[in-house]
């Protein structure tokens, strides 16, 4: 998870790792420095017990972290339970607080492969799985936790309204007006025909099992506040809104993609998919590709890695490691601060030199090369996503080939501005799988009596059960800030692969063209526009200083920037696949009414 008090902070709790005879289930807290590329664990006699498949979010505040349920099992993996506990992590001290819920039936009950975001003052929980030694039951409740009032809340939704199915391991980003709900998975009872041997030949016959499902459809959970005067344990109203099936999404589907939110958007990686039922199991395909999906269009697009353009001159940017590159953006924005507050032109930033920072020599430990590939992290399902100043990491996940399976224990940074590579923070060996007596044994039996076995095999369940069953059920998604209110598209294509730009009458960003390009060239734009909607909405902007209407209409910008970032990275390839280099405005240049000799050259 990305630190909500620090943004050079990412923050890791917990685990499990299985090597095919022994289960390791973990509870310390793992902090990693950005800057200084440093790991510290933190270790705490009153942090959560050993879990993994536990759900955590940061709050509507930058000051803490709550974490919910999770599963635990023996090293031989012969006792098995579920928490319901629910505890609150505060970044900056590292403290663990429990929160204790008076009453039955008053919290959330025991599971794990649930989801949780944040509205405002409020962390919301929704589905997950319980697994007994009977049957997996998964969940479709909805619980909200008020984290002034220090309650749970469950409302109680009208019989008929339409809401998510049962499911766990799915996409659950916050939302300005409350979260939004994306895919997931589940089993569910399904009829089959089994061949039966008789005294007469064979026959067929039918039986329930249960099937594996992955969900496609996508839900808005609207949520508004109790009234100001209203009792302080009145919970606040909700509503869930059915969306059209996000256009454009991965082919084919996959469980165990995980999302991170980012800017109005979740980006998706890996994920599994389970072709087809034989004799010997589930044939799987894993993938490691990244898809970014706007929320506000409802749409996905692919992102791909490409190689860093040749600039006509050196890069500012230094590229020893990611402290350069979050320094140097760092440096950027405080030049355009200061150039705003002394009245100077963006264009004029570079030339202004900023002050060193108390104590901030201490932080200039040199950091180490990191290796740099054009291509994505290995295939794998269940990698954990976290997003800090624009860059994606990727930690660990699971990968299986045939009846082993392997944890990663790596970690990977991408830009999601520049696309420009994927950096190998450190990767450490998959350790070998360690067949157990009771694979041997049932190989050898699975040798003498393949018939009989396969005959009864068919007659109790479709699927071969497999550790990844609950595996595929763990992983929590990091979750950051809300993004604008979605809109469901009026037409959906599911085959295109390029999303359409959408003409709203807001200036455009050009291919190739940087955030800071971009508003330096519609900045005066922008501020006819930031100030257009304050005179809507009855406040005049003569109120207002010139560097703040400056600062917030380069916040819009900046918006609009990330908004349609997937078009204009497409637009930047077919230019670089059609080796144009780049493209000039006439208009801008004055040359617009030239003839044509001039645009002949």
């Amino acid at each position: 998870m990305a630190s909500p008090h620090d943004s050079n902070t990412l923050l890791l709790f917990g685990g499990e790792y299985f090597n095919g005879s022994l289960a390791q289930f973990f509870n310390d807290l793992n902090i990693y420095n950005i800057n200084r590329d440093e790991w510290r664990c933190v270790t705490s006699p009153n942090a959560p017990l050993p879990r993994s498949g536990h759900a955590w979010t940061r709050a509507g505040n930058p000051n803490h972290v709550y974490l919910f349920g999770g599963e635990f099992s023996s090293p031989k993996q012969g006792t098995f339970h579920h928490y319901s506990d629910f505890w609150r992590l505060e970044p900056a001290t590292r403290e663990w607080t429990k929160i204790e819920s008076k009453g039955k039936d008053k919290s959330p009950s025991a599971r794990s492969g649930h989801r949780m975001t944040y509205w405002k003052q409020y962390i919301i929980l929704f589905g997950g799985f319980q697994d007994t030694s009977n049957q997996t039951k998964y969940l479709s409740d909805l619980w909200i936790f008020d984290t002034v009032n220090f309650v749970w809340h469950s409302p109680q939704l009208p019989p008929a309204q339409l809401k998510p199915d049962a499911r766990s391991s799915f996409t659950l980003l916050p939302h300005e007006q409350g979260a939004v709900l994306y895919g997931g998975y589940s089993r569910v009872k399904a009829t089959v025909n089994v061949k039966q041997k008789g005294n007469k030949g064979p026959s067929q016959a039918q039986r329930n099992v249960l099937i594996p499902k992955v969900h496609e459809d996508c839900f808005f959970l609207r949520i508004s506040q109790p009234a100001t005067d209203a009792n302080p344990n009145t919970p606040p109203v909700v509503r869930w809104e059915k969306r059209k099936k996000p256009a454009n999404a991965p082919n084919p589907t996959r469980a165990g993609a995980t999302m991170a939110w980012h800017k109005g958007r979740g980006i998706l990686f890996g994920g599994v998919h389970d072709v087809e039922a034989s004799e010997e199991g589930m044939d799987s395909e894993f993938f490691n590709q990244l898809f970014a999906w706007n929320i506000e269009r409802n749409r996905f697009m692919p992102l791909g890695l490409r190689k860093p353009r040749q600039q006509k001159k050196a890069a500012t940017e230094p590229r020893g490691g990611r402290r350069g590159r979050a320094q140097a953006n760092e440096d950027e924005l405080l030049r355009q601060l200061a150039a705003l507050e002394t009245g100077a032109s963006l264009d004029d930033a570079d030339d202004i030199e900023l002050a060193k920072k108390e104590g901030e020599r201490d932080d200039d430990k040199p950091t180490r090369e990191m290796p740099m590939t054009m291509e994505p992290p290995h295939v794998r399902f269940n990698a954990q996503l976290a997003i800090q100043d624009d860059v994606l990491y990727i930690y660990g996940g699971t990968f299986e080939k045939g009846d082993r399976e392997f944890t990663f224990d790596d970690l990977y940074a991408i830009d999601l501005g520049k696309l420009d590579g994927c950096k190998e923070i450190f990767s450490r060996p998959v350790e070998d799988w360690i067949e157990s007596d009771d694979e041997d044994d049932d190989e050898d039996e699975d040798e003498e009596d393949e018939e009989d076995e396969d005959e009864e095999e068919a007659g109790q369940q479709l699927y071969t059960p497999s550790k990844r069953k609950k595996r595929q059920d763990e992983v929590s998604e990091a979750s950051s800030e809300p993004s604008s209110e979605p809109s469901t598209p009026s037409e959906e294509d599911e085959t295109e692969t390029v999303a359409i730009s959408v003409d709203d009458g807001l200036p455009h960003p050009r291919p190739f063209e940087s955030r800071r390009e971009f508003f330096v060239r519609t900045s005066a734009e922008w501020q006819e526009i930031l100030m257009t909607s304050l005179r809507w909405k009855n406040i005049q902007p003569e109120t207002l200083a010139i560097k703040e209407i400056k600062a917030k209409a380069f916040e819009l910008s900046e918006e609009k920037w990330w908004d349609c970032r997937e078009e204009i990275v497409a637009l930047e390839e077919e230019q670089e696949a059609a080796g144009i280099q780049e493209v000039v405005s006439l208009a801008e240049r004055g040359d617009a009414a030239s003839g044509g000799g001039a645009r002949r050259r």
